[in-house]
């Protein structure tokens, strides 16, 4: 089934069948901002502190500026604004900022669906969206096409920033990543609460901590670890990373094509985010990517994707939920 409503001044569309709920807001940047395990009533995605706050008047021009957390969708620009063909590409890119056009909504007794679509204003793509849930399925399938409007070749960085939350997440829960290797920036974001050591390569699941000491990456601390780190994943066996919760007795995994994003953003907000509008914040961001890089970097290393004229490049993303 499906339902529509409003949240926050914004348009809402609930995708639901027998185990799942799926909330998406078209007008934010279509993103998912809940998704609830219907037989225990439980939230898997993280709220931020904030929450999502009422639409404003004019268009955000940061991604940061009303964030509540969930899955968003980050095109053509990952990281930091950089400059691209005389344009000012925004910090994790535009779509994110942009409304999109909500195109269809179709039941049947066999599954629920949704397309979406947004055409860029900065830079010539249009990124199409189906988003579908099957009858008696926890799995959330999510097919897209990007498609490249102009008559020349464009680059494009692209990812998902999904981002678990602390009704799901407990101490003792734990990450699985088909990764290989560990890369950590140099500097880090807030220097202050970050137990890992910048600048690093590392194999997975191993990290160097600043106090020397290795730390295991695939173990989720409770808030209390007040930490705050981002780390790049790389070397990937297959688009895969589940994350199991044996006192929500639950996992929540994702797959996708690590041909289309062999790098996996591991954002780890255990508590220690304490500049705003992020004080606070407690959960884990396991984001596919087409780079760890900004778009202008991603180019000057070759780790951009790129379309000529015209062109379209499909991609399939699902997300499951098992019970434990």
């Amino acid at each position: 089934m499906s339902i529509e409503g409003r949240v926050g001044g914004y348009n809402a569309v609930w995708l639901e069948n027998e185990l799942l709920r799926v909330g998406v807001l078209p007008e934010k940047g279509a993103d998912i901002f809940e998704i609830i395990y219907l037989p225990d009533r439980l939230q898997l995605l993280m709220k931020s502190p904030a929450g999502l706050r009422p639409r404003p008047e004019k268009e955000p021009a940061d991604f940061l500026e009303n964030y509540e957390g969930g899955w968003q969708e980050l095109f053509p620009n990952h990281g930091d604004a950089c400059e691209m063909n005389d344009q000012t590409i925004p910090m994790h890119g535009e779509v994110a900022l942009l409304p999109w056009e909500a195109l269809e909504l179709q039941e049947n007794d066999s599954e629920t669906s949704l397309r979406l679509q947004v055409r860029c204003r900065k830079t010539p793509f249009v990124l199409e969206r189906l988003m579908r849930l099957h009858s008696g399925e926890a799995r959330l399938e999510i097919l897209e096409r990007v498609t490249n409007g102009s008559d020349e070749q464009r680059e494009f960085v692209w990812g998902h920033h999904l981002t678990l939350g602390e009704a799901f997440l407990k101490e003792g829960s734990q990450l699985e990543v088909d990764a290989k290797t560990i890369w950590t920036p140099d500097p880090v974001f807030e220097p202050k609460t970050a137990r890992l050591a910048a600048g690093q390569v590392s194999s997975w699941p191993q990290a160097r901590g600043r106090d020397g000491k290795l730390v295991d990456l695939q173990l989720i601390p409770g808030r209390e670890a007040h930490s705050h780190d981002d780390a790049y994943l790389t070397g990937l066996k297959r688009g895969h990373f589940q994350v199991t919760s044996p006192q929500a007795g639950l996992r929540f995994s994702l797959d996708w094509d690590e041909k289309v994003f062999p790098w996996v953003t591991l954002w780890q907000p255990y508590g220690g985010a304490e500049l705003p509008p992020l004080t606070g914040i407690y959960g884990v961001g396991i984001e596919p990517w087409v780079s760890r890089l900004s778009l202008a970097e991603a180019i000057q290393k070759g780790e951009a994707r790129t379309l000529a004229g015209k062109q379209s490049l499909d991609t399939r993303l699902t997300a499951s939920i098992v019970k434990l």
